[in-house]
């Protein structure tokens, strides 16, 4: 069974900004993908990929995964650390309210929003309209 991780994506004001840093990896960096440096390693590498993805909390909610397709060092302005090797794919997930938290953290299949795309109606409302619901505890 796939396991997820999920991190905070400190920074963003919301997706487009965590795109934007991304393609900045690809392009001036020269990754072969994005990637998130991370000091921990995860112990059960194995169940992340085996289909696991990266859930990033966007100004207090799950907004969006990535699959991980693989986990190796990497090199960053922190130094050597644990790399999060990504797919470059966004995908929006329906907005789950998440508090703050230092680090990553497992997220089970159970526990993990659908993606956007999985439930009905909500592609249509705009991201803005979305966050709103999540700050006032509707979504």
């Amino acid at each position: 069974m796939a396991l997820h991780i999920m991190k905070l994506c400190v920074g963003a004001d919301g997706v487009e900004d965590l795109a934007v840093w991304q393609t900045h990896q690809v392009t001036k960096l020269k990754r072969r993908t994005p990637v998130c440096g991370t000091r921990m390693w995860p112990k059960r590498v194995d169940e992340v990929l085996a289909g696991g993805s990266l859930y990033w909390v966007i100004k207090g909610a799950v907004v969006v995964r990535q699959k991980i397709v693989a986990i190796e060092e990497v090199k960053d302005e922190h130094g050597l650390r644990c790399g999060l090797w990504l797919d470059p794919v966004l995908l929006r997930t329906a907005p789950q309210p998440r508090r703050a938290f230092q680090g990553w953290r497992y997220l089970t299949p159970a526990d993990a929003p659908a993606d956007l795309e999985t439930r009905k109606g909500a592609g249509a409302l705009p991201p803005e309209l979305q966050a709103e619901l999540v700050a006032l505890g509707a979504w």
